[in-house]
């Protein structure tokens, strides 16, 4: 090829590529939110000693990748008697098998990454709040919202967040790809959006639900032309492509029931529904508010998009993070057309009477408002970022349910007992929330797993579920056996939490008497015991 070919087939990949959506204007606007998250990640690290929730799941299956020689296992060992099925997107725990073989530390790998990839997704938060509502300080104040949102930062700072909060970044990447497609009509958009899609969906299936939802809302809004649809069909069905080896490999151990199930716990689809039932109807009233009022004006995508997340998804950091922008936009519409006014253009959108009003800027164009309205936003910004980090301080250091930590000093000395004192074909119930690190730490198989049970179907996570709750919340070792029955479950060694623990993140306290009536029971002796923990082993069947 010659030198001029060569240089117009760069000069073409250059043009199909799309150039940064970041400039010079943007820096201090969005360093703004990066570095509050960066405070966030710093309050976080200071307050909790090992990671909030647990992950012990993830880095099992991690293990499990390495065990196999990087091929897709069959299946997770030490989650329930069968081990857990490998149906996972399988993305992450690729990489963290990788870090495992580095030497990263399971406690140490999961306590620090997830809030670092977390302060991540505050770029594209960033980007979609400004290019929606035209205006830089926008993203400023969406990103703010989320990273302070202690909705958002429970399920992605913690140990969980190693798969939600990768999983989240891409998911937002993709939705703003879809901004840019359907709303800008820019093609060279189509490829990034491609890439983040595929991304997200070899990460955790919710939140590739999330993503395509949102090209179907922004196509909807925005675009509605049968080439918008062609390039929304160009980027999901490339995604599903580049997925196929991995779905094929999956069908091929466990068969398509694998999906369907899992699909049927944790709320599933339409989740509102199952929100309301176990909750009732408050979360996320402020953002929902937001967006039906924006119905009505010329951020009503944006108003469609948070009312439509918030009726898939029974999980409300989702409404939370897209309310975040919802909220924005209302409180500039709020500011551009004047407190009265503002007022009844939002209730008639939500009656569904305002007028179409202007058509959302093509070009993403910002919005240039004097300077004493913008000394007034900073000051804004200002107060919500020191008051945010405050109560998020207060929290993290008190005994909220935001970052409560699995287990203690006393968990892992009793774990490393169990490692080094039991056969390796060892049986456990754990109660209490150490539970789910225990298998990655001893190499031993717990016979009451909620975690990872929902790939064998909706009945057997909620047995399993209801056995662990149930018996962690026991008082006497009938009830615990009662619990235990229920899943068949008659373990060589039972483990009990002392003093404060956890379950399912609710902070509970042992009482002593279940340890009382084990330590009574000729069925059962004590085979280990310290401050926080007492194993007892079962002497006869």
């Amino acid at each position: 090829m010659s030198r001029s070919h060569l240089a117009g087939a760069r000069a073409g990949v250059r043009a199909r590529l799309p150039t940064s959506p970041v400039d010079s204007d943007d820096a201090r606007w969005l360093g703004w939110p990066l570095l509050v998250g960066l405070a966030v990640v710093a309050i976080y690290l200071a307050t909790n000693d090992y990671p909030a929730y647990g992950a012990g799941l993830y880095v099992e299956t991690a293990d499990a990748i390495r065990a196999n020689s990087y091929a897709l296992p069959a299946t997770i060992p030490h989650y329930g008697p069968e081990g857990v099925p490998f149906a996972y997107p399988p993305l992450v725990f690729y990489a963290l098998a990788v870090l495992r073989d580095l030497g990263a530390g399971a406690f140490a790998t999961a306590l620090y990454l997830p809030p670092l990839v977390t302060v991540a997704a505050l770029v594209p938060t960033y980007l979609l709040g400004r290019d929606l509502v035209g205006d830089r300080r926008a993203g400023t104040a969406a990103a703010l919202l989320v990273v302070l949102n202690p909705q958002v930062l429970e399920w992605h700072i913690s140990a969980g967040g190693l798969v939600r909060a990768p999983a989240f970044v891409f998911a937002l990447c993709g939705s703003y790809a879809a901004l840019r497609i359907f709303r800008d009509g820019a093609r060279e958009w189509v490829f990034p959006g491609l890439f983040s899609v595929a991304l997200v969906a070899h990460t955790h299936p919710t939140y590739t639900i999330f993503t395509v939802a949102t090209y179907l809302v922004f196509w909807a809004g925005y675009d509605r032309s049968p080439g918008g649809l062609v390039r929304g069909a160009v980027v999901g069905f490339g995604a599903l492509a580049l997925g196929a080896p991995w779905l094929a490999t999956v069908v091929s151990h466990h068969g398509i029931g694998v999906f369907s199930g899992a699909a049927g716990t944790h709320g599933g689809l339409f989740g509102v529904v199952y929100r309301l039932r176990e909750w009732g109807p408050t979360g996320a009233l402020v953002p929902m508010a937001a967006a039906v009022g924006l119905l009505g004006t010329r951020h009503r995508v944006v108003g469609a998009w948070t009312a439509a997340v918030w009726l898939l998804f029974a999980q409300p950091r989702f409404t939370y993070a897209v309310g975040a922008i919802a909220m924005v936009a209302a409180a500039v519409e709020l500011a551009e057309r004047g407190y009265a006014d503002g007022a009844v253009a939002l209730v008639d959108g939500a009656l569904g009477r305002a007028a179409a009003g202007t058509p959302d800027r093509p070009d993403g164009g910002m919005v240039r408002p004097d300077p004493a309205a913008a000394r007034v936003v900073v000051a804004g910004l200002v107060v919500l970022s020191l008051v945010g980090l405050g109560g998020l301080g207060y929290g993290f250091a008190g005994s909220d349910e935001t970052t409560p930590e699995f287990v203690d000093d006393a968990d892992t000395e009793a774990m490393a007992w169990a490692a080094e004192e039991t056969d390796p074909d060892a049986t456990f119930v754990v109660f209490g929330d150490a539970a789910e690190w225990f298998p990655v730490y001893t190499d031993r198989t717990i016979l009451v797993s909620p975690w990872g049970a929902e790939w064998r179907g909706p009945d057997t996570y909620e047995a399993h579920l209801n056995a662990f709750v149930n018996g962690s919340e026991c008082r006497n070792r009938s009830c615990a056996a009662a619990a235990m029955a229920t899943v068949d479950a008659d373990p060589e060694y039972v483990y009990l939490p002392r003093g404060p623990y956890t379950v399912r993140g609710d902070y509970e306290r042992a009482n002593g008497t279940l340890e009382a009536s084990f330590a009574e029971s000729p069925r059962y002796e004590r085979a280990f015991e310290n401050d926080g923990v007492v194993v007892f082993r079962r002497t006869s069947a």
